[in-house]
């Protein structure tokens, strides 16, 4: 049983912000696939969907705690280290341009607060996380990200607009296919194929 895990905030305002991709992420791939309804695990302090992915059985967890408490909900849910092994974290990374993504495994948090909790929760860096490209690009593929942590904030606290909502239902395909490879062949294959 594969553990995946979309960082993001809980409540209305924060809905479509780039901030919550990893949330968005899931539901998308949740919707597509069938997945049971989401269910608030108030123990887990988070909402909780199961289904399969190809043969694969998937069970996909929401924090409902804020993004920079996010090890408090899956601290709940990893306590073992065959768990561990089996965590995938999905969230935004400012790093990345839009349309991209990243499979990484025993990483640091690279400055992601929401990871950094789990990171410290969990007690592990090893765990497979997908960093999911937030940024706008240059048609060169340059990155134009904000600059200064007040405007960095408000970029990932803003909505998505329709065109780049899109390109993320595009990209929550491909984690789908990269979630069912997890399971499946494991994380090297994975990392091998899609990085």
């Amino acid at each position: 049983m594969i553990l995946i895990v979309g960082l993001g905030n809980p409540g209305e305002e924060y809905k479509q912000t780039r901030h919550n991709t990893g949330r968005i992420i899931l539901e998308n791939i949740a919707k597509s696939n069938d997945f049971s309804d989401w269910k608030d695990n108030m123990k887990l302090k988070s909402l909780c969907s199961k289904g399969e992915i190809g043969k694969e059985k998937i069970d996909f967890i929401l924090p409902e705690t804020f993004m920079n408490n996010s090890g408090n909900a899956v601290c709940q849910i990893i306590d073992d280290k065959k768990k561990l092994k089996n965590l995938v974290v999905v969230y935004d990374d400012i790093d990345l341009p839009l349309g991209s993504l990243k499979i990484s495994f025993n990483r640091s948090s690279g400055g992601h607060n929401g990871l950094e909790s789990v990171i410290k929760k969990v007690k592990s860096r090893e765990f497979t996380r997908i960093r999911i490209g937030v940024s706008p690009a240059t048609p060169s593929g340059k990155l134009r990200k904000p600059k200064g942590e007040e405007a960095v904030l408000k970029f990932l606290l803003g909505k998505y607009k329709e065109d780049e909502l899109k390109e993320i239902k595009k990209i929550s395909k491909k984690v789908g296919e990269i979630i069912e490879m997890i399971a499946s062949e494991g994380k090297d294959k994975a990392m091998s194929l899609y990085n």
